[in-house]
């Protein structure tokens, strides 16, 4: 229904004024210091190149608008991310005290830097970035109360989306023998199952708070075990109906951002039980203007906390994070992330670089690396990508 109702709209409103259009077309090249180790595998080198335009039109004294990004990527040796995904389908309308949003949208929460444990709205794009900032677009119906008291949010989520996985030929690859194409699910209905969330958020002087709770197929897999009739093993991914509860805030005093997310999860087995907690919480300080030279350095500290430890479908489930942030504050807006999640445990650590500058007023360069650092074989996310340490160069351009 959402998707008759806004091609109806979008055909009404195309004759009520203009269009605006904008968009980024990047190439990004890889380079894999080291020899994979799957079989199909082994390249050194990936070429892969993304389109993501947006449409925008405004009517009705600006109270209903449409929005239209859709987005696709060409990749050289991966097939599977190779593909196509609309991030934004969405008409909105605007009354004085409340909105009402539908289509296929992209909502985040969150604020800790190193994990967004409450962003349980989109699924994670995994072969856009291993990060998990990249989110497929989720059908819904979103209305919201803007009111003193607060803003809050009722979501109804139709059309479940399935994680996207790297192919065997995939770098960086999947460290297990995985059968995605075949997912379990909990819910009878599969992909048809309807999810349902809510959230308020308020900003209270210095203190912004949000409070969630969502109801619906989980956007993490487990990963099941199953024998092949050759007597091998593989493993496929379940999607539980869950119940998520969850608080972020973050205070700003000064220099400093102090900032905390916690989830409560029921639904999703591990061991003997199906409820946990998980939590990540740490601060940002600033240091401006550095010795008069315009220059900004952010330092950030963050632990990652998951109760189900070694059976978290997370690698950050006892994990310190620490990173720089610097701004040159400079005309091409030169920005430099660098930053390390270490296993308290294990000591195995990923560590992360990310620079950008922009050329002129159209194009932009970013550089980007990471890496796998000391991983032991009991460290099941990262043992079966240690030899996909890679640098990455992207060329943008913004129309």
């Amino acid at each position: 229904m959402p998707y008759r109702l806004l091609f109806v709209l979008t055909a009404l409103s195309a004759s009520a004024g203009a269009w605006e259009f904008q968009g980024e077309f990047a190439v990004e090249g890889r380079l894999f210091p080291q020899d994979g180790l799957r079989p199909g595998a082994d390249y050194r080198a990936n070429v892969s190149a993304f389109f993501e335009p947006e449409f925008y039109h405004s009517w009705d004294e600006g109270r209903q608008s449409f929005t239209f990004t859709p987005f696709g990527r060409i990749d050289q040796h991966d097939g599977d991310r190779t593909h196509f995904d609309v991030r934004e389908f969405t008409w909105q309308y605007a009354g004085r005290s409340w909105e009402l949003r539908t289509g296929i949208r992209k909502v985040f929460w969150g604020v800790a830097e190193s994990a967004h444990l409450v962003d349980v709205i989109n699924q994670t794009d995994l072969v856009e970035n291993l990060d998990g900032e990249e989110k497929l677009g989720q059908p819904m119906v979103n209305f919201a109360l803007i009111q003193p008291w607060g803003d809050l949010d009722l979501f109804i989520l139709p059309g479940f989306r399935e994680r996207t996985f790297f192919s065997p030929e995939g770098r960086p690859g999947f460290p297990i023998s995985l059968d995605d194409k075949n997912p379990s699910f909990e819910a009878g209905n599969g992909t048809g199952h309807v999810d349902y969330a809510v959230r308020w958020f308020k900003s209270l002087g210095l203190l912004d708070l949000g409070v969630s709770h969502f109801r619906g197929t989980s956007r993490d897999p487990r990963f099941l075990e199953e024998r092949r009739a050759d007597g091998g093993t593989f493993f496929r991914p379940r999607y539980d109906v869950i119940n998520q509860t969850g608080i972020d805030l973050q205070l700003t005093t000064g220099a400093w951002l102090i900032k905390y997310e916690m989830i409560n999860r029921f639904g999703q087995p591990f061991g003997d039980q199906d409820r946990f907690i998980g939590f990540v919480g740490g601060f940002e300080y600033t240091f401006s203007n550095i010795r008069a030279s315009g220059i900004d350095v952010g330092v950030l500290a963050e632990y990652n906390f998951d109760e189900r430890d070694e059976l978290a479908l997370t690698p950050l489930e006892d994990d310190l994070f620490f990173a720089a942030r610097i701004a040159l504050n400079d005309v091409p807006d030169t920005e430099i992330l660098a930053g390390a999640a270490i296993d308290r445990e294990t000591g195995a650590t990923f560590l992360n670089v990310e620079a950008d500058r922009r050329i002129g007023s159209r194009m932009s360069l970013e550089l980007q690396g990471r890496f796998f650092l000391d991983v032991p074989p009991s460290d099941l996310f990262l043992f079966g990508v240690r030899n996909d340490d890679y640098v990455q160069a992207g060329w943008s351009f913004f129309f």
